[in-house]
């Protein structure tokens, strides 16, 4: 399965992103998830729920 990072990478950034108003701590989850090598944010990914086949990208698939 090649996976999007970049739009993955994006939509982590944005969920905890949103978090950090109520709770300012979850700014140190946004700078993780930017600072996260590929193999990190599919584990980041993963450990929250989302769903990797969203961000499969067909256009890498031979």
């Amino acid at each position: 399965m090649n996976i999007d990072i970049e739009k993955l990478r994006d939509d982590l950034e944005n969920y905890f992103g949103s978090a950090t108003p109520m709770y300012p701590l979850a700014y140190a989850d946004v700078i993780e998830v930017q600072n996260a090598s590929p193999n990190e944010l599919l584990n980041i990914a993963i450990n929250n729920g989302f769903d990797l086949s969203d961000y499969e990208d067909y256009s890498l698939s031979r």
